[in-house]
């Protein structure tokens, strides 16, 4: 019987290292990983398709306007948004779709679909969250400074997600996020197929 699909969020301030988890997923677990549009301009050895599909800020506004995004926010002076089809498409396959967005946009989700995921992910502390910005050597001192208030920001809104992982090892931090997704697909309502299949023989 195919289960239920469903959205997963991970979100967390700039720097929680939820890129290099959800890149680090295991594939064959079936997720789908959701590919994001962005105005921000490429960096050293992102693909474009692979990492984030690559557009101008006039190419982000039509798409956006024609409702194609199922959300859509501005950080840092550059658009992000999730292209509706992908996702739509996947849900509809029974798959995992795992999008990794910010606080923002994970709650303009949220509000489309009330059935999603929503999983916050954060350093052991705010000194290892600036190590990190610091240690990525990709921005100046301002641009981190601002991630950090931007961090601090962002916190505020743990509760209202449904989980909360400590980054501290990548390796641990999957096994959570992998044990969170296969216990979200023992709920009931994602399994309502075995269930009248249950009843019914």
């Amino acid at each position: 019987m195919k289960r239920k699909g469903m959205l997963v969020i991970i979100s967390g301030p700039s720097g929680s290292g939820k890129g290099t988890v959800v890149k680090n997923l295991n594939p064959q677990k079936g997720y789908a990983l959701s590919i994001s549009l962005t105005t921000r301009k490429k960096r050293e050895g992102e693909i474009d398709g692979k990492d984030y599909f690559f557009c101008s800020k006039e190419e982000f506004i039509k798409k956006r306007d024609q409702n194609e995004l199922l959300e859509h926010a501005e950080f840092c002076g550059n658009l992000y948004g999730t292209p509706k089809s992908y996702v739509d498409s996947q849900i509809a396959n029974g798959k995992a779709v795992i999008l990794e967005i910010d606080v923002e946009g994970a709650l303009q989700v949220r509000e489309k679909f009330n059935d999603c995921v929503l999983i916050f992910l954060i350093p052991p502390n705010i000194q290892e969250l600036r190590n990190r910005l610091v240690g990525r050597n990709t921005e100046d001192s301002l641009t981190i400074e601002r991630r950090l208030t931007r961090a601090e920001q962002e916190v505020k809104f743990i509760y209202e997600y449904d989980y909360l992982v400590i980054n501290n090892e990548i390796e641990k931090t999957v096994e959570s996020i992998d044990a969170i997704i296969e216990a979200e697909y023992l709920k009931p309502h994602r399994n309502i197929d075995d269930i009248e299949n249950f009843n019914n023989n």
